[in-house]
């Protein structure tokens, strides 16, 4: 469950569909590197030829190149801003420069926007694309930044209170709700280790330590100098925290705390739904963000489904007067003297803007938008270290209503014999039944079920077709079986609706 903030796990692979805090870019020409894939070229003269890049996980980058478009596409620059995709990334940047009067075009090559935040319809369902654990909708603090957004743009979207953030089914038949109320999941844990009491206020006392100190900046960026600058004078002792904690790993700081292995191997558990690596991986600032927001601004669903952020900032950015265009497959960046000057689609159309701002992957600005440029040398640095994240499988279903018991709880986490399996592919399953939050999603007396477990791309590449199809499910058949056996004897034969995907890591 990446948090898409954390180098090197890329934010747009579905590794962080477990969980989903928004990410904002909250002013002209800054991006917050809280997560969106937003990357910023801006169109401005300089003494030598280079395109801007701001990134949301990398500070300001440079692409050098000296291609020039056709002098039959020369023409003014419409648009003040041009955003490729409409991921949340993608329209909240939009949104923040269309309320301040710039005008916006939004590309996007399907028929909805939000990318993993979408939604599909089948057989009368509404299925989230990815996560259904959503932060940022609270109505206090400064990280309930969904809420930010959609106000911004004069939205507001009902929600459900979450009373349950996940319910782990951990080896050794452990067994641990996240509840919303911080003090009613401290007193459950203790329960289970009471002689680690000390040792789990102490860990989870510096998650809040850190926490309250992000909670009480205004994030705008974390990689911009001067704006750092500026906080520390405001909030000294809160950046000081920050940058104590800063290179430091949750597992690091859990074992300053805790000896008994087993409540470890729990603090284990609850990092990987935040990184989909072990509490030694996981940076300690980006688990503490989760590991308090769930308490303090709580998990909100929204009514209709993770699918109306999107339709509303959509909305939104419409009624400020800019543009979404949808079947708009951009296929390249143009470029002038090195500058980007606007986007290229599949259908041959051309549009220009002052800035350019790709919500691709960066493997896909990089790579394919801006293909035969040559790498900006962070970008050279981050492709050298970066890790690869491990492949997704996916299944959508659709079950009787009755398969379930009536206290089931929103959220799973289910690892049942071995802690050593946790990061091993299909070692461990995470489930989502929204339905238990909004039925309406759902034909009546029919339930949801989302289920997603780590693969691995080696276990999938050369396979036929015919093959390929037999291999997902045959997976998900033995996925569902688990699952069967531990939580809902009878689901297989419950289910009305089933669709297997699988996504794989960029290379």
């Amino acid at each position: 469950m990446n948090l898409s903030f954390q180098n090197p796990i890329e934010c747009g692979h579905p590794s962080s569909l477990f969980f989903s805090p928004l990410k904002t870019s909250n002013k002209l020409g800054c991006s917050s590197n809280l997560g969106f894939h937003v990357r910023f070229f801006e169109n401005r003269k300089k003494k030598s030829p280079m395109v801007t890049v701001k990134s949301v996980s990398s500070s300001s980058i440079a692409v050098e190149g000296t291609k020039k478009r056709d002098a039959t596409s020369t023409r003014e620059s419409v648009y003040d801003a041009i955003v490729i995709g409409s991921g949340i990334g993608g329209l909240v940047a939009a949104t923040q420069l269309a309320v301040k009067e710039a005008k916006v075009l939004v590309l996007e090559k399907y028929l909805i926007p939000g990318g993993s935040s979408g939604y599909y319809e089948r057989d009368g369902y509404t299925f989230d694309v990815g996560s259904s654990v959503m932060f940022g909708f609270s109505d206090k603090g400064n990280l309930n930044l969904i809420t930010q957004a959609l106000k911004a743009v004069g939205r507001k979207m009902e929600v459900i209170p979450d009373p349950t953030t996940v319910h782990f089914h951990l080896p050794n038949d452990l067994s641990v709700r996240i509840h919303r109320e911080y003090d009613d999941f401290v007193t459950e844990l203790t329960s289970k280790f009471p002689h680690e009491k000390e040792g789990i206020l102490g860990f989870y006392g510096d998650c809040w330590k850190i926490f309250n100190s992000l909670n009480s900046l205004e994030l705008k960026s974390l990689e911009e100098p001067i704006y750092l600058f500026g906080q520390f004078f405001q909030k000294p002792l809160e950046c000081l925290t920050l940058a104590y904690y800063l290179p430091q790993n949750a597992g690091a700081i859990a074992r300053k705390y805790i000896k008994d292995p087993q409540l470890l191997s729990f603090i284990d558990a609850e990092c990987f739904i935040v990184s989909t690596v072990n509490a030694l991986q996981t940076p300690m600032i980006n688990a503490s963000m989760v590991l308090c927001d769930r308490h303090y601004g709580g998990i909100n669903y929204p009514v209709g489904g993770v699918g109306g952020i999107a339709k509303s900032l959509a909305e939104g950015l419409v009624d400020q007067g800019s543009e979404i265009l949808y079947k708009a497959n951009v296929k390249s960046i143009i470029l002038d003297d090195g500058k980007a000057v606007g986007v290229r689609l599949a259908d041959g159309r051309e549009f220009f803007a002052k800035t350019i701002i790709s919500n691709a992957t960066r493997w896909d600005t990089f790579g394919k938008l801006l293909k035969g440029e040559k790498l900006p040398k962070e970008e050279e640095n981050f492709q050298k270290v970066y890790v690869k994240a491990p492949s997704f499988l996916s299944i959508h279903m659709g079950v009787k209503a009755e398969v379930l018991p009536p206290d089931t709880d929103c959220h799973h986490f289910v690892l049942e014999d071995d802690w050593k399996n946790l990061e091993e592919p299909y070692g461990s399953i995470f489930l989502s039944i929204p339905t238990i939050l909004d039925p309406s999603l759902a034909p009546d007396g029919r339930h949801i079920l989302h289920i997603f477990t780590t693969s691995s791309i080696e276990d999938w590449e050369g396979l036929p077709p015919k093959e390929y199809e037999a291999k997902k499910e045959e997976v998900a058949a033995e996925i569902i079986q688990r699952l069967e056996k531990k939580l809902f004897p009878g689901l297989s034969s419950s289910i009305t609706f089933k669709e297997v995907r699988l996504f794989f890591p960029p290379t």
